[in-house]
């Protein structure tokens, strides 16, 4: 999740413009992608002239290149300090066959400063290279405004953005996740399909509960891996009065998923919860999903597949914790604020100070308070957040969503599990779009402001459809 973004440069440039701004601007670029962390991939000016791409076989050279930092190139960034050869970028592109998010920069002109040996014309390249893209099929991406200075603080914003895209994209499409258990059968809600989902590159592995409750009954409870699991609760959260014996259950299933998730080296998880692990294994596994989707390895309960998608998502996109809620309640009479919650396996992130373990007060009615051990109550801390939700539409054959930003408020609130209210303009309007195109109850949130590189990274490179809350 933290590993260095690499990003492959083409330098366009037009030989009858002045060439010494290629050269000036391949600087540049590599000075900007350095600043922000980003390692360029890039021609050498001794391989073709000033390292940029004109020809036909300055293009077989970029996309040689590109094609041997295939493993790594997570987007492709066009940078224009000239008109630019759009042809040249373009088959270079193509010829690279990366299908990795595509960025098109222009260097703007200096009104004072357009003598022949000066002017770019790059406000004018653009829309050639984006017109010659659109004819070759290749999706991209342009930056806020039409052109913008290398060390702008726009540029180094839509850097940001396109960043959160590309992990976005790369994440997404070759995603591994494991789904723990049955889907409960008073959640219909969260059906999905797994056909859909391999078309798109996201593979689904199933483990029966079965399975992780035998191989726990199998776990000693010296086991060098369960008495680690149990430290780290421990140091994770305040346990309260949660018994021994619960939270030595907690680090067995832990520790099992934990091996079942690197043994098949899945990114993400769904797990069963209500209520087969309170019956026959006696606690909730909330603190370990914690755990997980609190070092980036989100974790959704009532194997919502679609859930965790979505919290994935928009961990990429943040490289911050993300939690599966309910749009659970209104909250008073105002109508752009509701109540989100969930009973509660969310990240630590997402607390105020205070957070403890606890039992489930809504599962222990069921199956007793004794078997309910495990989950985290705390109230959840205001802030700018990001909601997203993605779904499997089996009538249409796609995969669709919607996403969009509003703030956990600090409003007063009473009641138990992991809470806060959410303050989102237009809220009915976005709570009508919910229910008529048939999404779920449950919404993934971060705190982040990342729906627009989410949104461009589905809609423009995923191909699938979304709606953006404004």
């Amino acid at each position: 999740m933290s590993k260095q973004m690499t990003m492959g440069v083409l330098v366009g440039n037009r030989g009858f413009f002045p060439s010494h701004l290629a050269t000036s601007g391949r600087l540049e670029i590599i000075a900007a992608l350095e600043a922000a962390g980003i390692k360029p991939i890039v021609l050498d000016p001794e391989v073709t002239a000033h390292g940029a791409v004109e020809t036909y076989e300055d293009a077989k050279k970029c996309a040689a290149l590109f094609k041997a930092h295939a493993a790594e190139i997570d987007g492709l960034i066009i940078t224009l300090p000239n008109f630019g050869e759009e042809r040249g970028l373009a088959d270079a592109i193509r010829l690279a066959e990366l299908h990795v998010p595509v960025l098109i920069q222009a260097t703007p002109d200096n009104p004072s400063n357009m003598s022949i040996a000066h002017r770019r014309d790059s406000f004018c390249g653009k829309m050639s290279i984006s017109n010659n893209l659109k004819q070759y099929g290749i999706p991209f991406s342009l930056t806020t405004l039409h052109t913008e200075a290398l060390d702008s603080p726009e540029f180094k914003a839509d850097l940001s953005w396109f960043a959160a895209v590309c992990r976005t994209v790369r994440g997404l499409k070759n995603m591994r996740l494991g789904a723990i258990g049955a889907r409960p059968t008073a959640f219909n809600t969260v059906r999905y399909s797994e056909k859909l989902l391999e078309r798109s590159g996201i593979t689904v592995e199933t483990l029966d509960l079965s399975e992780i409750i035998g191989r726990i009954g199998r776990t000693k409870d010296n086991d060098d891996a369960t008495q680690a699991k149990l430290a780290a609760i421990k140091k994770y959260v305040p346990v309260g009065d949660t018994p021994e014996a619960a939270l030595l259950k907690m680090a067995k299933l832990g520790a099992v998923i934990d091996n079942w998730m690197t043994v098949n080296a899945l990114d993400v998880s769904a797990v069963q919860c209500w209520t087969s692990i309170e019956e026959f294994l006696g606690i909730v596994p909330c603190t370990v999903m914690s755990m997980m989707s609190e070092k980036l390895i989100p974790s959704a309960c009532e194997v919502d597949v679609l859930g965790t998608l979505s919290m994935y998502a928009l961990t990429l996109a943040s490289e911050t914790p993300s939690a599966l809620l309910d749009w659970n309640n209104n909250y008073g009479t105002n109508p752009d604020k509701a109540v989100c919650f969930h009973c509660s396996n969310l990240p630590k992130h997402f607390f105020n100070e205070g957070v403890k373990m606890d039992y489930q007060l809504i599962i222990a009615g069921t199956v007793g308070k004794a078997n309910t051990h495990g989950t985290l109550d705390g109230r959840v801390k205001a802030g700018p957040m990001s909601y997203a939700r993605f779904s499997t539409d089996d009538f249409t054959g796609q995969i669709k969503g919607y996403v969009g930003q509003g703030a956990f408020t600090n409003d007063p609130l009473n009641t138990f599990g992991g809470a806060g209210v959410v303050e989102i303009p237009k809220m009915q309007e976005l709570l009508r779009y919910i229910c008529e195109n048939g999404f779920e109850h449950h919404v993934a949130t971060n705190f982040s402001s990342t729906a627009a590189p989410i949104y461009e990274a589905a809609t423009k490179y995923l191909n699938w459809p979304m709606y953006m809350h404004q």
